[in-house]
């Protein structure tokens, strides 16, 4: 291996060109492994499984949808209530159905303070699922 040249005044001057074999060595090494790796991987054990007659189960839990207006005003599935009237509703709809989920609508300009406290609120009332519902065709 060379790493430098010899001029006539004795000293050696760094090589400066790249030496590409050791790189074609390792990129041969890996094309041969995928070569070889690649028909292993579309391998499939063919099964018989049996066949079932059924029909999806589609009921979906009970759930409130709760929107927030920026001024801070509530809505319980399109009618207006007051937060002092939430902890009670709450509680009734946990003891109807315990699964009940929570759909919280808020307005992006609502506080932050106002849907905590919904939260807050229906998280100490017993609700245990709480979703955001947003508009995903809004950038």
């Amino acid at each position: 291996m060379g790493f430098g040249s010899m001029q006539g005044s004795g000293r050696q001057a760094p090589m400066a060109e790249i030496n590409v074999v050791p790189l074609v060595d390792v990129m041969l090494v890996l094309l041969i492994i995928f070569i070889i790796t690649a028909p292993l991987l579309t391998h499939s054990v063919k099964i018989d499984l049996p066949k079932a007659e059924s029909a999806p189960n589609i009921t979906q839990p009970e759930h409130v949808e709760l929107a927030i207006r920026a001024d801070g005003s509530l809505f319980w599935n399109g009618e207006p209530v007051t937060l002092e009237h939430l902890a009670p509703r709450f509680a009734e709809k946990v003891t109807q159905a315990p699964k009940t989920e929570l759909h919280i609508r808020a307005d992006k300009l609502a506080h932050y303070e106002h849907v905590a406290r919904v939260m807050s609120i229906a998280a100490k009332a017993g609700m245990a699922r709480i979703g955001f519902i947003t508009d995903p065709s809004e950038q």
